[in-house]
């Protein structure tokens, strides 16, 4: 799947206000492989348009949301411990809400990347579900554990997701509409906003700028 992203990278004041903002445009290519032992997730970001760049600032780079998913896959099912709480509508569909958290330990398929070193990061959070089809409709997730060490005191992130129309032939998928993700220091909070948009079909096997992730060796980074 190919389709346009949106990415607002904000500085937060210490009010929650917006202090500074760099806007910029990808084309967004997204690949699942299942064909093999292990399922193989790659994503990779063309800029189409590039922001104005005060030197002087330190913005956030957050990629990866397709590996959020992998929370419900079964190899991670040792990882997370889950609850059911109910029925909630959400975006005007009828869902079913699990709780998750993790198992502390366990493997995660989300990183965060500091100083150029890739930590793993304990997740708690919900996600909503539509139990008709099993399509996920939106995805809360939030650091469990303390990464002080790491001079981070939170980092969250929610993906809603709506379908996505496709033609020739005619099909719908659920994926990402939108992404905030909010990352806090002792110094600085961060808060980046992602819109997908006018999702296709991926016709070109061209390499781009490519990260991939598997369940073997899995890389994210937010």
């Amino acid at each position: 799947m190919v389709c346009t992203e949106s990415v607002n990278q904000t500085i937060l004041d210490a009010q929650g206000r917006m202090a500074y903002q760099e806007h910029s445009l990808f084309n967004y290519r997204l690949q699942a492989n299942t064909g093999g032992k292990s399922l193989k997730f790659v994503e990779s970001r063309e800029k189409v348009e590039a922001p104005f760049r005060d030197a002087s600032r330190t913005v956030l780079i957050t990629d990866g949301f397709g590996n959020l998913l992998l929370i419900l896959h079964p190899e991670y099912q040792a990882s997370y411990t889950f609850q059911a709480e109910g029925e909630e509508i959400m975006a005007g569909v009828q869902t079913i809400k699990l709780s998750f958290k993790a198992v502390p330990g366990a493997s995660s398929p989300v990183m965060l990347q500091v100083r150029g070193q890739n930590y793993s990061v304990d997740l708690d959070g919900a996600v909503w579900i539509e139990p008709q089809s099993g399509n996920v409709v939106k995805l809360a997730a939030f650091s469990s554990s303390s990464l002080d060490e790491l001079g981070v005191h939170s980092m969250s992130s929610e993906i809603e997701y709506r379908p996505a129309e496709l033609h020739n032939p005619e099909e719908s998928y659920w994926m990402p509409a939108s992404a905030v993700i909010d990352v806090e220091t002792a110094h600085r909070h961060w808060r980046n906003i992602h819109h997908f948009t006018t999702y296709k079909r991926f016709q070109s096997t061209a390499p781009a700028e490519e990260r991939a992730s598997n369940l073997d060796s899995t890389e994210s980074e937010k």
